[in-house]
């Protein structure tokens, strides 16, 4: 599910689970435990043709609101730590990140993306969730509050391109490379500064963010996320993308 190794002094966590790489419980905790095991530098990338498509909707919808009620504080908990991290954290994106899944690469300090046609975007309205102030807070870190609106309400996909104009993106580069360039800045970014004076700029970076993280809660979004499963939307959602395939 999750594979470590360690290149010229940076952990590369590769995501392996299934053909996109979906996010289901179990993957949340893997990822979770291994990025809280990372004590440099770290790339997070996937295998295969996407980074993460986001949460595994079949699984969602299978396991109904008992599955909802124990998945989404696990997704909630992913997105803390990853925006949490206090160390150089680069994302290597060599296709799709979608949902959650964009989520996740977004609070990389830095994101490499493949050309090509992979997209990257948050369509959790079309869905018909709200996010949880976590992930809320890393696309509002990443894109700022303008872009943020567009980004969040306009709940859709883009390419390379539109996704580094957005800021979504840092940089946009040959597939073949994204994981090695990824490393290089992640290992440039752990030698260029002290560790310490890194981590306490990470967290004066991130302040405000936090703050608001830690005066919600879920059960609004956790309420909602059910009522999803309840009334269809959900369910229609995926038949209809999944037909437009």
């Amino acid at each position: 599910m999750i594979t470590t190794e360690h290149r010229d002094g940076v952990t590369v966590l590769t995501i392996g689970h299934g053909p996109v790489n979906a996010m289901d419980l179990e993957l949340c905790r893997a990822l979770t435990a291994g990025l809280r095991d990372v004590d440099g530098p770290v790339v997070v990338t996937g295998s295969g043709r996407a980074f993460s498509a986001g949460v595994d909707l079949r699984r969602l919808l299978d396991g109904g609101t008992a599955y909802v009620r124990e998945f989404l504080p696990a997704l909630d908990t992913l997105f803390r730590t990853v925006f949490e991290l206090e160390v150089p954290f680069v994302a290597a994106v060599g296709g799709h990140a979608i949902a959650g899944g964009a989520v996740l690469a977004a609070a990389a300090d830095h994101v490499v993306m493949a050309e090509g046609r992979g997209r990257f975007g948050v369509p959790e309205l079309a869905v018909g969730v709200a996010f949880p102030q976590s992930a809320l807070e890393v696309l509002r870190h990443r894109v700022g509050e303008p872009a943020l609106r567009r980004v969040v309400l306009g709940a859709t996909t883009y390419g390379p391109g539109e996704a580094r104009d957005l800021g979504l993106v840092d940089e946009v580069t040959d597939g073949s490379v994204v994981l090695d360039r990824a490393i290089a800045v992640a290992g440039g970014m752990g030698t260029s500064a002290p560790a310490d004076a890194f981590a306490l700029t990470a967290r004066q970076l991130r302040h405000d963010g936090l703050v608001r993280i830690a005066d919600t809660d879920l059960d609004e979004v956790l309420t909602m996320w059910c009522r999803r499963i309840e009334d269809g939307w959900t369910a229609r959602y995926l038949e209809d993308t999944v037909g437009r395939r």
